[in-house]
């Protein structure tokens, strides 16, 4: 993995950590992978299948569904993308994820994000 010397220390152990993560967690079909990622002003999750190498559903905070409702990258946010993600799961059948946090600490903005998906039905 090529960085270049501009990149911040905080940053550079986030993508190690993600790295070695990403070595051990998979998705398949019956049991999808769960990835957030946490930009400055919006959150991403997407739901992936590994093994066909497909993304089943992607949203993010400034997407359509949640456009007026929330401001920004925050707890708030998190937790009414964990809801529209779980409603997506549950129409496409799927009951079981498997969570990827993407190399961050599992705290504030991701344990909401987790705790918004398991609350509204689906199984972390």
């Amino acid at each position: 993995m090529r960085l270049s010397k501009k990149i911040n220390k905080k940053r550079l152990m986030r993508l190690i950590r993600h790295k070695r993560i990403r070595k051990k967690i998979f998705g398949t079909e019956q049991k999808p992978r769960l990835n957030i990622f946490k930009g400055s002003k919006t959150l991403f999750a997407q739901v992936i299948d590994d093994i066909s190498a497909k993304t089943l559903i992607g949203i993010a905070t400034n997407s359509k569904d949640l456009k007026g409702q929330v401001k920004g990258a925050n707890i708030e946010g998190a937790k009414k993308l964990g809801k529209i993600i779980a409603e997506k799961c549950k129409e496409k059948g799927i009951k079981e994820l498997v969570f990827d946090r993407g190399g961050y600490k599992y705290h504030g903005v991701i344990k909401s994000f987790a705790d918004s998906v398991r609350e509204n039905g689906i199984r972390i």
